[in-house]
């Protein structure tokens, strides 16, 4: 495993053609399940009269998640092509769905592999890819007596506040790099206590605060 992988960097969209049938990719970042699944029934609303929305995604670095359908096609022929085409780009965190109309003449096996293959490429090809480092999320909940040194330590740390929520209970979300984690939690626990990180480790709770590990992306 490494600290970096490539993925894209918001949704990008592809079309490919072939004997009257149309293939429209949709590709998208997706860090979770629910991402993908989200994903899925907004393209499926869209195109509610389309006969196919086939779909592949791989989640994380170590190979492990990944799935393919292929929505009413011949086994192989779409689902596996679109993973194919992630993994050709060296890509993760990533989830494409080709809706397919049927244009009234069939396209064969080596057909249908291609077409799913062509929009998904089209798809990627308008993507801009980025490179990013591993990072952790983390969710911290907190009393509101201690917004201003936690979110001083979050602002001295320059870490990414990625949402917030101040209702009945304040927490924000943020992200850090996975290689920096333990280093990177205990200073700014030691500045939310306002104490030495030499003594952060001897002390297990700090009242009023709270951070949870919620997912890696």
């Amino acid at each position: 495993m490494t600290d970096q992988y490539k993925t894209i960097s918001a949704p990008s969209e592809g079309q490919f053609k072939d004997r009257g049938s149309k293939f429209f990719a949709y590709a998208f970042p997706c860090y979770l399940e629910e991402d993908w699944q989200e994903a899925l029934e907004a393209v499926k609303k869209e195109h509610f009269k389309a006969r196919h929305h086939c779909f592949a995604y791989r989640i994380g670095l170590d190979n492990n998640n990944f799935r393919t359908n292929d929505d009413g096609e011949p086994s192989g022929t779409a689902g596996r092509p679109i993973l194919g085409q992630i993994d050709s780009f060296g890509l993760t965190n990533v989830f494409v769905v080709v809706v397919r109309y049927f244009g009234g003449t069939k396209l064969g096996t080596s057909g249908l592999i291609n077409a799913y293959k062509m929009a998904t490429i089209e798809a990627f090809d308008a993507a801009t890819i980025i490179e990013k480092t591993v990072e952790d999320i983390y969710r911290i909940k907190f009393d509101y007596g201690l917004m201003s040194d936690v979110m001083n330590g979050v602002k001295k740390l320059d870490l990414e506040m990625m949402s917030q929520d101040f209702g009945n209970e304040a927490s924000i979300e943020i992200s850090i790099a996975q290689s920096q984690v333990e280093d990177t939690l205990r200073q700014l626990k030691s500045l939310i206590a306002k104490i030495r990180i030499e003594e952060i480790d001897k002390i297990k709770n700090i009242p009023g605060l709270k951070i949870s590990y919620l997912y890696t992306r």
